[in-house]
């Protein structure tokens, strides 16, 4: 447990105390598990590497509110509460959404990054306000503003939706054993735990509406590693082009972006050692 930004966090961690902190977001219906594949090699490469449950899911303090400001805290505090000033961030869907914000917003906390399936946050918003297809992709964020009744079918039927996200959301189906999605379906259907989870989106939808005061843009000078499953059934593959995360990053800073065939959203369950190769090659040895 760590506690950090006024709230306790369960994580998952691996690898040598004194190594490059690597800080892994999860996602969606997820939880820190979701990267148990990607824990050890990191690890057995010289990282420390740490997947919390973030604010609401899983074991961590069901406590909110759960504004993207809040979750940039949140990361913060976690760098911080594992005795850091910076980190190597990792995110993937929400976690990557998170990251993104994170290297944007408080860059001196963010030493590299990592988004696997995720644009910047304002890409995915400008994507879909123009384009009929990704919105299509994303009707399940305007199904999570309703009230009480998205967290109760999730609650009342965890296994079924929990499956159909994660399995059904899959391109390789058949990465999600049984025993494995069984865990997803009792964190979910606990008490408070599916309506935080929706309330991210609700959140987030709220602040795009807000009217906001204009200020400068700030964009990611971070180097940055993009990672990208090309059968995502929820994000289009040219949310991933160069000139899309152009525009969320500083002058000069050119990102790397795998694609990785065969493999859907959940990419790093779906093809767990390609991205961990292409995670570590970029990466280098841990110093």
């Amino acid at each position: 447990m760590l506690s950090a930004n006024g709230i306790g966090f369960h994580a998952l961690a691996d690898g040598p105390e004194d190594g490059p902190l690597v800080l892994c977001l999860h996602g969606f219906p997820e939880l820190g598990r979701s990267w148990r594949r990607q824990l050890p090699a990191l690890a057995r490469a010289g990282y420390r590497a740490v997947a919390p449950d973030l604010r609401g899911y899983g074991d961590t303090d069901l406590r909110g509110p759960f504004d993207l400001p809040t979750l940039v805290d949140d990361v913060v505090g976690l760098v911080e509460a594992l005795g850091r000033e910076r980190a190597i961030l990792v995110g993937h869907d929400w976690g990557g959404a998170v990251a993104w914000s994170v290297a944007t917003h408080r860059p001196s906390v963010v030493d590299k990054l990592v988004v696997l399936n995720c644009p910047p946050p304002q890409e995915l918003a400008r994507a879909i306000l123009r384009s009929p297809a990704q919105l299509r992709r994303s009707w399940y964020v305007f199904f999570f503003q309703l009230p009480w009744l998205p967290e109760r079918r999730m609650a009342a039927n965890g296994a079924e939706v929990v499956a159909r996200a994660l399995v059904g959301g899959s391109h390789r189906r058949g990465v999600w054993p049984r025993e494995e999605v069984e865990e997803y379906r009792v964190a979910f259907s606990r008490p408070g735990r599916a309506k935080a989870a929706i309330d991210w989106y609700r959140a987030a939808f709220r602040g795009s509406v807000r009217p906001r005061r204009a200020r400068g843009r700030a964009r990611v000078s971070a180097p940055t590693l993009v990672l990208w499953g090309v059968e995502d059934r929820f994000l289009g593959r040219e949310l991933a082009t160069p000139e899309r995360l152009r525009r969320a990053l500083a002058d000069g800073n050119v990102p790397t972006v795998v694609a990785i065939e065969g493999a859907g959203h959940f990419v790093q369950n779906e093809a767990p050692e390609r991205v961990n190769t292409e995670l570590l090659r970029w990466l280098g040895p841990a110093t």
